[in-house]
């Protein structure tokens, strides 16, 4: 990789910015249709608890995560590179960058959730230390009505997946 790269958690986000990381994360196929990453963003650097992390080269977004904690875990939410830069090292910087953020917050564990469909990433996490803890996440959406939809959502791209 030639060029100057800079991970860092930018002060200032503008809508720009942030379009360009959500299309980022759309490009590497991280956002779902029953989560609005907009604002994951905007609740992540709202509470205190969150940032979003970007990688840019020469000036350029070339990779992006949002990073949070809950005041006993840390946790790395839609860490992408763009596809073309891959094997270059911009991935392993974001993981690192996470890990020092949260590690700076005194949280002494930090996870992340790999999508079924994504699984092909498990070898880059693993050869950095992460390890599977062989448990199962649950979750339940509290608004009955957001509950609905979003298990509609879901059906419909459980489908597409089986196609």
């Amino acid at each position: 990789m030639s060029g100057s790269l800079v991970v860092t958690e930018p002060a200032d986000l503008d809508e720009v910015d942030i379009a360009s990381i959500v299309a980022l994360w759309e490009r590497c196929g991280l956002t779902r249709p029953w989560n609005d990453p907009v604002d994951d963003i905007r609740m992540a650097r709202e509470t205190g608890h969150g940032a979003i992390l970007t990688a840019t080269l020469d000036g350029r977004l070339v990779g992006a995560a949002m990073v949070g904690h809950d005041g006993h875990r840390g946790a790395v939410y839609y860490l992408a590179v763009d596809p073309q830069r891959r094997l270059g090292g911009i991935g392993r910087r974001l993981v690192e960058a996470a890990e020092t953020w949260v590690r700076d917050r005194g949280i002494p564990k930090i996870n992340l959730l790999v999508r079924k469909e994504n699984a092909g990433v498990l070898a880059f996490y693993e050869a950095l230390g992460w390890r599977d803890t062989h448990t199962v996440c649950l979750y339940r959406t509290l608004d009955p009505e957001k509950a609905e939809a979003e298990a509609r959502m879901k059906a419909e791209w459980a489908a597409k997946l089986g196609a």
